[in-house]
């Protein structure tokens, strides 16, 4: 236990120390890239820290794979070096047995990752989204799905509008059914309410199909000037593909929202599988950095006298981002339909797993 207890400090000293290291070269690659990116809207120094620390929950979230099997490698070389490994055999204990403390670590920084990282990376990459837009394109448009159904708002000079749809069809060209719209004036006031059976988005515009507007102004009795039309044109900036970007971006909704939302989705008529399948690789993020010490120990756990280390250590560092990218392949799969989400999820984890425990055992009991 005590030298269970030796090696799960080591481990985290190297988690805690690279993770700085990772975390400050982070902020400052991030924050040259907002100013370049928001140079033409001369926001604030301050602005631009604001942006990038709402960035960076994200950040290391997506690096965690890396930070845990570079601290892997750490921890067992430096044991290599230090001939602590070869005491450890030396009183019978076995390598596999060495790393029980690491995996364990793993196992809780992927638990707390899935369970206090992920909200807090959602909620800052919505408020970053949210900001973004307001200062590339003056907030003009905002989507949101609940169990009432769609809910988008668009802007331009002439004020905002707020647009309800019961339910979708995503097709060619996205079309709402039960269509509710009330456009505000540039103070905030609104002016007109309009009720369409049907609305497609072509072409820069909406095409209301049997739609009846009411006017909201001041003194004007709304029935009684209400307007009947068969077919009617409202212009908008949104477009197919930004309202689908909006929707993809998965890493903006919190593991404890995403249930909710695929069944909210479902109701509205679009496609879950891309939700479904992130929701099942955040649940799996665990043994996946399992894996990840289990392959930086594969190739680490062995005395430096046999020479070699540095492609040890090359060799270990690829084959995980290897395992990195089979994951995502599988998650791109998945996505897609060509996977059983289970499997997109699961299977590289495991399966990393399972290889890396292979080579351990070979390299333990030759």
């Amino acid at each position: 236990m005590i030298l269970d207890r030796y090696f799960a400090r080591r481990f985290l000293q190297s988690f805690l120390v690279i993770g700085g290291i990772f975390l400050t070269l982070l902020i400052l690659i991030d924050l040259v890239e907002q100013a370049r990116r928001f140079d033409s809207e001369n926001l604030s120094f301050g602005t631009l820290l604001h942006l990038t620390l709402l960035n960076t929950p994200a950040a290391i979230s997506e690096m965690l794979p890396l930070l845990v099997i570079l601290s892997t490698i750490a921890l067992f070389v430096g044991l290599a070096r230090s001939s602590e490994l070869v005491v450890t055999r030396a009183i019978g204990r076995s390598g596999i047995r060495a790393l029980l403390a690491p995996v364990i670590l793993a196992l809780m920084i992927g638990a707390l990752a899935v369970a206090l990282l992920n909200p807090i990376a959602a909620a800052t990459s919505e408020e970053f989204r949210r900001l973004a837009d307001t200062y590339k394109n003056n907030g003009s448009s905002t989507l949101s799905i609940s169990g009432e159904g769609l809910w988008l708002r668009q802007g331009s000079e002439n004020g905002q509008s707020v647009i309800h749809a019961g339910t979708t069809q995503n097709g060619d060209s996205l079309q709402l059914r039960r269509v509710t719209i009330i456009t505000f004036s540039p103070d905030g006031k609104p002016t007109r309410q309009i009720f369409a059976s049907r609305a497609d988005l072509k072409d820069g515009n909406w095409v209301l199909h049997h739609a009846k507007t009411w006017p909201l102004e001041d003194n004007v009795n709304p029935e009684t000037n209400a307007v009947t039309h068969v077919r009617l044109e409202i212009p908008t900036t949104l477009t197919r593909q930004r309202i689908l970007d909006t929707l993809g971006q998965q890493n903006s909704v919190s593991v404890y929202d995403l249930p909710q939302l695929i069944r909210d989705l479902r109701e509205a008529g679009f496609s879950t599988k891309q939700y479904e399948v992130w929701l099942q690789v955040q649940l799996a993020r665990p043994f996946f950095l399992i894996a990840m010490v289990m392959i930086g120990a594969a190739f680490t756990m062995r005395h430096v006298r046999f020479g070699g280390t540095g492609i040890a250590v090359l060799t270990a560092v690829l084959l995980g981002f290897a395992i990195y990218f089979v994951r995502n392949f599988a998650q791109i799969l998945g996505e897609n339909g060509q996977l059983p989400i289970l499997v997109a999820a699961w299977a590289p984890p495991f399966g990393a797993i399972l290889l890396s425990l292979g080579l351990l055992l070979h390299a333990e009991d030759g």
